[in-house]
């Protein structure tokens, strides 16, 4: 067989991209008479870590409240654009919010557990969705959670105490596998550390950077450190625009807007 006959009989791979996992396309964002965000559009790949830098502000957190509508819960509150999971629309009227948020799950700045035992912390979301059959089933989704939030080891001999009497880093871990109990294809954190110790830091970035091989993950971050920490994509906002997203590595050593060079160096923040 010649050269050209195994040209034509090899099987042809075909690559195709990866479709990411959500996409924000010309978001705007006012509240009542006043702009926060101008057509942001940003793309949000499957299973890495994308980071939202920028000074008070400028708009990450606006941005990242509109990838599971939780803006909605503002009256004055209005967002044009699209935001696409899995290639649908999130805000079409036919979206069921509360199903949404099961499938995009967000981690506060400050741990909020529910004033109920570590156990039902854990338990709730996959209990109200109706993701279980049986309690075993639902033992074994709260088990699983806590192990990946890195926090089953510390707790499972007290699952039925309060989880309001942890610690600051574990209650929120226990945030953490409240969020991924309900199996979210994304999770958002808004600035998940700023609340704890650099200890507990540590932990939850190493959690995070475990939790990427599973989920697709946004977090809104102060910490540029922490951003080089644990992205591998960052955005950078000021006063409502995204300025400039790319590799984390790239963004940090070379980058392309002078705004961006101006906030990493601390002329602007």
């Amino acid at each position: 067989m010649n050269v050209m006959q195994q040209a034509t009989t090899s099987p042809i791979e075909i690559r195709t991209p990866k479709m990411p996992a959500m996409e924000g396309r010309a978001v705007s964002v006012f509240y009542g008479q006043k702009q926060a965000l101008y057509d942001v559009s940003l793309a949000i790949e499957r299973n890495q870590v994308t980071s939202l830098i920028g000074p008070s502000g400028c708009g990450k957190s606006t941005f990242l409240r509109c990838l599971n509508r939780m803006n909605d819960t503002i009256d004055i509150c209005r967002v044009t654009g699209e935001i696409r999971l899995d290639d649908e629309d999130i805000y079409n009227r036919d979206i069921d919010v509360v199903e949404l948020r099961a499938r995009v799950g967000m981690v506060f700045q400050k741990p909020n557990p529910f004033p109920k035992s570590i156990y039902e912390n854990v338990a709730y979301g996959p209990r109200i969705h109706g993701l279980t059959r049986s309690k075993i089933e639902l033992d074994e989704i709260v088990t699983s959670s806590l192990r990946r939030a890195g926090l089953f080891d510390e707790v499972k001999d007290r699952l039925n105490e309060p989880g309001t009497g942890l610690s600051g880093g574990q209650q929120q871990r226990l945030c953490i596998a409240r969020a991924i109990a309900t199996r979210p294809e994304v999770l958002l954190m808004d600035e998940p550390c700023s609340a704890l110790d650099p200890i507990a830091t540590a932990v939850i970035e190493e959690l995070i950077d475990e939790l990427r091989e599973n989920f697709t993950i946004v977090i809104v971050t102060h910490s540029m450190q922490q951003a080089a920490r644990v992205s591998q994509k960052t955005a950078f906002f000021h006063l409502g625009k995204l300025i400039e997203e790319g590799h984390t590595s790239d963004l940090f050593t070379n980058p392309k807007n002078k705004q961006t060079q101006d906030y990493i160096t601390g002329r602007i923040g």
